[in-house]
């Protein structure tokens, strides 16, 4: 059951006298332990509350609209503990974080119902047999972090004797019809080459309801001491995976009409490939996963780009990137520079001297990366940063310093820009939101 911490007025819970304290117990029969049994049990027009007041059991019928919601507010969010991850993989990104940081970024999130609301991906390994029995009867799709189909390389790569007789579940959902989302984080010497093979192979023969499956490096920081030994991608081990990839895309686009898996953009940075054409991507199913998102913003900066008509003032602004995109933002400001002469446009690529050089992606730029490395920097009117280096929703960095700090430690405005082509060249032409 779950305690009521709010009613909303004039909503069906609020007309019904359902009231702040009370404990609901069940809708319509069902037992409500947290936001899942809730949105889907509630969902209804026609439910009988069972409610626990001051000791006492009692009954509401409430009559709404189907999918209404009955205006009840909880304690969190999901109504109970956020459930974490029980694995230790040895290519976890949080156990290679520095110590003495916030506490929050050492987390581990393995939660399913996350996965279904706000498209986390889990390792399915701290879900039981009646997880999975839900998942089917409430038809959730889920993104799963598969890395390998391997019973006995998944264990090893989890340190989870579990990990590998978990991978049944991956075919129990696909058989009931449950869509899922797939992620490969992939090892040179571990979960790639004959081994990536028999992945592929292995998701591929549950499609249709394998809807996607993303391919990432795997991300090495400076803090190692003591974990597992992984070999860094170089450019050619990251043009071979590509390659490998590709041959798997041609053969589910005979057999299933999609391509199905899609090397992540940071694979063809390392590469040193071109980003592919915006057809490559479908539908962007994994773009939040970092697939695609470099094709989707070039092609909105160049369509608004093509409709802008230039001043003849004169302007001078920065850019901070991460190294690997940086030869990417500097041929998109070129063609901008190409059109607007008196456009002076500086792009520095940040060394990532917190977490260690060979990680290379923006979105793990630090606060005190930024200030060190531009402090004596020409910047111009402003630094424009992307809004991957903060915490969501915040305008703080990993490092905990925030926005501006780093304003008042260059002496210059700093703008965040999301990764959207057409806000990030009205952040080039100096136009305020």
């Amino acid at each position: 059951m779950v305690r009521v911490i709010y009613v909303t007025e004039n909503t069906p819970a609020f007309d019904a006298k359902i009231e702040v304290g009370d404990y609901i117990v069940e809708i319509n029969g069902n037992e409500i332990n947290d936001v899942l049994d809730y949105m889907f049990y509630a969902s209804e027009e026609k439910l009988i509350l069972k409610v626990l007041r001051d000791g006492n059991l009692m009954y509401f019928n409430i009559n709404k609209n189907e999918y209404e919601d009955l205006g009840l507010g909880f304690d969190n969010f999901l109504m109970d503990e956020n459930r974490s991850c029980h694995n230790q993989c040895v290519f976890c990104f949080i156990d290679q974080m520095p110590p003495n940081m916030r506490e929050t970024l050492y987390f581990k999130d393995d939660d399913a119902r996350l996965s279904f609301l706000q498209g986390n991906y889990i390792t399915l390994t701290n879900l039981s047999q009646c997880d999975i029995d839900r998942i089917i009867k409430m038809k959730l799709n889920i993104n799963v972090s598969v890395h390998t189909t391997n019973p006995e390389l998944r264990c090893k790569m989890m340190n989870n004797r579990f990990a590998g007789e978990k991978l049944k579940y991956l075919t129990e959902m696909t058989n009931a019809g449950i869509k899922l989302n797939c992620q490969i984080v992939l090892c040179p010497t571990l979960n790639d080459g004959d081994e990536l093979d028999r992945t592929l192979n292995d998701l591929g023969k549950m499609m249709p309801n394998i809807q996607s499956i993303a391919v990432v490096p795997v991300g090495l920081s400076k803090y190692r001491e003591g974990l597992f030994e992984l070999t860094p991608f170089t450019q050619e081990t990251a043009l071979k995976a590509i390659n490998q990839i590709e041959l798997f895309q041609n053969k589910f686009l005979r057999k299933y009409g999609t391509r199905l898996v899609f090397p992540s953009d940071e694979l063809f940075l390392i590469a040193n490939r071109l980003i592919p054409k915006a057809e490559f991507y479908e539908d962007y199913p994994q773009y939040e996963n970092g697939v695609g998102m470099l094709r989707s913003l070039e092609d909105e900066f160049i369509d608004a780009l093509n409709a802008t008509e230039f001043d003849n003032e004169k302007r001078c602004i920065s850019i901070a990137t991460g190294v690997a995109a940086y030869g990417f933002i500097k041929v998109l400001i070129g063609h901008v520079m190409e059109k607007w002469n008196k456009l002076v446009c500086n792009i520095y690529p940040i060394k990532n001297k917190f977490f260690g050089e060979t990680i290379t992606v923006t979105g793990l730029i630090t606060g005190q990366d930024l200030i060190s490395q531009l402090r004596d920097k020409p910047l111009g009117s402003s630094l424009l940063i992307s809004s991957s280096m903060l915490r969501r929703g915040s305008d703080c960095f990993l490092d905990d310093i925030r926005v501006t700090d780093v304003e008042k430690q260059l002496n210059t405005k700093v703008i965040v820009t999301e990764n959207d082509g057409y806000e990030l060249l009205d952040a080039v032409l100096g136009k305020e939101y």
